[in-house]
């Protein structure tokens, strides 16, 4: 049987995750008691296998029954059953102008007074060992709603594949750090094209860019630095039993140097026989 316990940070998304895990097939339960998915387990084998796939929300609206969620997701994993957690998040201002737009109360706004970041904060804090328990990890601060449906449509639609896959990002930092990233590379290091007046407008999908960046040697060696550690990693990662691996290319604006790295990476990779997911989040920007 398979599993997804969605929880994360309020505000941040867990709703359209439910939205499109239900398109999907799981059968859906919202702001369930961690314990209750146990027992709910036990039922679906008792009953013949009806049901497959599950997805369940459990957050901070569940109050003390939420204290729960660790030791019931240990139990899980000690089970005959194929579990993934899926912890969503985004930036404290991103939460604070949803709350304010929506006119909602946060969950833990009594506890914090009224106080929406004092909430906010204290929700970070009961979360971390969640967080620090997941199999997925997003940040919905730089997606927009069909940005992020698509991403759980790539991530829930490949998960029963028999290998890991690697999703190979460029990012600019001017636009915020990528959190999503499992390993991150800052190549801000390397020569700029942006200051070539011929090289300014362009991107690193032009390959007039991309000569550029890559003629020097301190941009080949990192490359290839980079590359014999990623590939010293990914059976690693492999061997722990994660199923997605993200790796992020920032530089300034990510236009340049990040896209040249994560384009090369990606061919490299693939020629290697990995499975490759790549996309760049700030080029247009």
């Amino acid at each position: 049987m398979r599993l997804v316990i969605i929880t994360g940070m309020s505000g941040s998304g867990k709703s359209t995750a439910v939205d499109v895990l239900e398109d999907m097939g799981y059968y859906c339960i919202d702001n369930i008691p961690p314990e209750l998915i146990i027992k709910f387990t036990d039922l679906c084998g008792a009953s013949g296998g009806r049901i497959q796939k599950a997805a369940f929300v459990v957050d901070v609206r569940g109050g003390d029954f939420f204290l729960e969620l660790n030791d019931t997701i240990r139990k899980l994993r000690s089970m005959d059953v194929d579990l993934k957690i899926m912890f969503l998040e985004s930036t404290d201002e991103v939460i604070a102008r949803r709350y304010k737009e929506t006119r909602r109360k946060h969950p833990l706004d009594e506890l914090a007074g009224g106080n929406l970041e004092r909430a906010i904060s204290i929700e970070r804090e009961l979360l971390m060992a969640a967080k620090a328990m997941s199999d997925y990890y997003i940040d919905t601060s730089v997606y927009s709603t069909s940005e992020f449906r698509s991403r759980l449509y790539s991530i829930f639609s490949e998960e029963n594949q028999d290998h890991m896959n690697i999703d190979v990002r460029s990012f600019g930092f001017k636009y915020g750090v990528f959190g999503e990233g499992d390993l991150v590379f800052d190549v801000r290091c390397l020569p700029n094209p942006f200051y070539i007046p011929e090289l300014k407008h362009k991107t690193g999908l032009d390959k007039a860019v991309s000569d550029y960046v890559m003629k020097f040697d301190e941009a080949k060696i990192l490359f290839e630095k980079l590359a014999d550690l990623i590939e010293y990693l990914i059976p690693l990662y492999e061997k722990e039993g994660k199923s997605q691996l993200v790796i992020g290319f920032g530089c300034t604006g990510g236009k340049h140097r990040s896209v040249t790295f994560a384009e090369a990476m990606s061919r490299r990779l693939k020629e290697n026989g990995h499975k490759i997911r790549l996309s760049h989040r700030d080029i247009d920007k």
